[in-house]
């Protein structure tokens, strides 16, 4: 398979991309700094240096045609104010999302937060941020043309993964490596069994590939 991971330096996307060129499939990650292309080749990922902020559907679509699936796994990062959540967590994903239909890429997963809500209240950066998310969702289930999966995942942690996770439609809250997210990104975008469907993850007691067919219904 070839797949386009947008914010493809990001802790998650590091992760995904070691995983997916380790089972011999294409990776091409989107990174709005040049100096982040080193990280990429290193894991064997392709570079492609496109800032989504700025960027066309038209210049994104460009990158995405012959694909076979696109991830995004951006984010304005805990450091960042209100005005990036709108521009990188809402309208970034809209973006991709657009411009993955204008290429023709069906298979488009999408790591969203845990209490991602489009009506979520309040004034606060991880309001808005929880806002943004959920709107950038809301806009993706929307989108016929895509078989889209939206994963939420609880605390991130850097601790090793285990792969044992619970994965489900409703989970509750709690911690999750990012080891382990990635891992589920990497079987939830190997097919389209689970598209459709909203999904959140925590640490729990069922292996990762075990828990990606329970929840498709295989």
């Amino acid at each position: 398979m070839r797949i386009v991971i947008a914010g493809g330096h990001g802790q998650i996307a590091l992760r995904l991309e070691r995983l997916l060129v380790a089972r011999g499939d294409e990776v091409a990650g989107i990174i709005r700094k040049p100096e982040q292309a080193d990280a990429l080749r290193q894991l064997g990922a392709e570079p492609v240096v496109l800032d989504l902020e700025s960027a066309s559907v038209a210049d994104v679509a460009e990158q995405l045609r012959g694909a076979d699936a696109a991830v995004f796994a951006a984010g304005a990062g805990p450091g960042s104010g209100t005005a990036r959540k709108e521009t990188v967590d809402k309208a970034a994903a809209v973006l991709f999302a657009d411009a993955s239909v204008r290429a023709g890429v069906r298979r488009f997963v999408v790591v969203s937060s845990m209490g991602a809500d489009p009506a979520h209240e309040g004034d606060e950066v991880f309001d808005v941020y929880q806002r943004a998310k959920g709107e950038a969702d809301a806009y993706v289930r929307g989108l016929d043309a895509l078989e889209w999966t939206i994963l939420r995942p609880g605390m991130l942690t850097d601790d090793a993964g285990t792969g044992l996770v619970r994965l489900e439609a409703h989970t509750g809250r709690g911690p999750v490596p990012r080891d382990d997210v990635a891992a589920v990104l990497a079987e939830l975008v190997e097919g389209s069994s689970t598209a459709g469907l909203t999904l959140e993850l925590i640490s729990g007691p069922v292996p990762v590939p075990v828990a990606v067919k329970a929840v498709a219904g295989e």
